[in-house]
């Protein structure tokens, strides 16, 4: 995928997220049940991880397939990798 191509899907991911996220808002203020509102953040959940794993992807290419990489810029992908995975 091309890099604007990705850059449109995680805008498009994170603007359902706010949707989703508004959507459980209004979910607690009419007191619906838990489990339905349980349900709608572990959805938020993986979301936001698909995101971060979209942005972790492109950016592990960007900078892993540059001619002359050193090792302390591979080190350092690897530490955010790492980072994000926690």
């Amino acid at each position: 995928m091309e890099e604007k191509e990705v850059k449109k899907d995680i805008v498009n991911r994170l603007r359902t997220i706010k949707g989703h996220i508004q959507g459980i808002e209004k979910m607690i203020e009419e007191d619906k049940e838990c489990e339905d509102i349980l349900l709608q953040i572990t959805a938020v959940k993986s979301s936001v991880d698909r995101v971060g794993q979209l942005i972790i992807e492109n950016h592990s290419k960007e900078c892993l397939l540059k001619d002359n990489i050193s090792s302390d810029e591979i080190d350092k992908v690897l530490k955010t990798i790492l980072k994000f995975m926690k």
